[in-house]
């Protein structure tokens, strides 16, 4: 099937689940044996986005906003309760054969290969299991092995690998059919920094190498502000923000951080009349200035001040979002 027009598209999405609650102790569960109460949790509500071909898009929320529920309905996972879903044309809980054919879903705290088995033999399951030809898959798997630099532990038992390894194999398992959508659900989740980065490289050389469609959802900022243009905030079931990360960063960023290093001691009441104090540990100091005046009041302090270096800085991507959050929050107790 050719795809025409956005390779995802959400209409409305509603993912309601009923959750049983119970009293606690002896009583409760007596209780419960005549009686049971059921409370209605709305883990996406009302949704609506499309996704073009070759976008890689930042999927961002706190734990329960409905981020991976709305993954697991993208992939077929899960059936909504309303609203129109369409991925590469397809309805995803049809489950067709040539729809599973091209996505990939990604779960950083699940495991897809065989945890007593080398790797090799779970890439050789699945290109059973997606029918990938002789040719394609020594050519895909050398790639991704070379991209990754896997090739000597991919014999190796998967339980003897360390996260980061197994992680890297975790996505060669799941991109050895050449997926035109990948929904990758916190990838990076408990690897170290230097690991992140070779991830987020990989994800960047595959999105190039193959015009594949991502989501993304991660909790480390770093990934989506190094990966995507574009971001999606999801809080509570609810879209809040679809738009550019920069955006985001021109709404919330109220902010601007000079970082000073003086040449002579000044008290904190003399910096206070510049800025808001985050830090002062003479010669260093950080100070919070309204965006617009950050220019003008770096000059102002050059001038009244003996100043060694200064430097004006962008508030963390993590911060800024911490803002969106708040402001929504504020919102929701009016």
């Amino acid at each position: 099937m050719t795809q025409d027009g956005p390779v995802i598209s959400l209409r409305n999405l509603k993912k309601y689940f009923k959750v049983y609650k119970k009293e606690p102790g002896l009583l409760g569960s007596v209780k419960s044996l005549w009686h049971r109460e059921y409370e209605e949790v709305k883990a996406v509500d009302d949704v609506s986005f499309e996704i073009q071909p070759g976008e890689i898009v930042g999927f961002i929320g706190q734990n329960g906003a409905g981020k991976t529920t709305t993954l697991k309905v993208l992939s077929g996972l899960l059936y909504p309760t309303s609203g129109e879903v369409s991925v590469l044309g397809y309805n995803p809980w049809d489950r067709k054969a040539e729809f599973q054919k091209q996505f990939a879903l990604v779960m950083g705290q699940k495991n897809q290969l065989w945890w007593d088995l080398p790797a090799m033999e779970s890439f050789l399951l699945n290109k059973a299991i997606y029918e990938v030809p002789d040719t394609q898959f020594k050519k895909t798997l050398n790639k991704l092995m070379a991209l990754l630099e896997v090739e000597d532990i991919v014999k190796i038992q998967v339980r003897k690998l360390s996260l980061g390894q197994r992680m890297k194999c975790e996505l060669i398992a799941a991109l050895l059919h050449n997926p035109k959508v990948l929904f990758l659900d916190e990838p990076t989740i408990g690897l170290d920094v230097v690991m992140q980065k070779v991830l987020r490289d990989f994800i960047k050389a595959y999105n190039e190498e193959f015009g594949a469609t991502i989501i993304l959802t991660s909790h480390y900022m770093g990934d989506v502000k190094e990966l995507c243009k574009r971001a999606i905030v999801i809080d509570h079931g609810h879209k809040i923000f679809d738009g550019e990360l920069e955006q985001i960063i021109n709404r919330f960023a109220r902010n601007k951080i000079l970082s000073l290093v003086l040449s002579k001691k000044v008290t904190h009441k003399e910096l206070q009349a510049y800025g808001e104090i985050r830090e002062y540990d003479y010669p260093k100091a950080t100070i919070l200035v309204p965006r617009a005046d950050a220019a003008r009041l770096a000059g102002k302090i050059l001038n009244e001040l003996e100043v060694a270096d200064v430097n004006i800085e962008e508030p963390t991507i993590d911060a800024i979002i911490r803002e969106l959050f708040l402001s929504q929050s504020a919102k929701r107790k009016k």
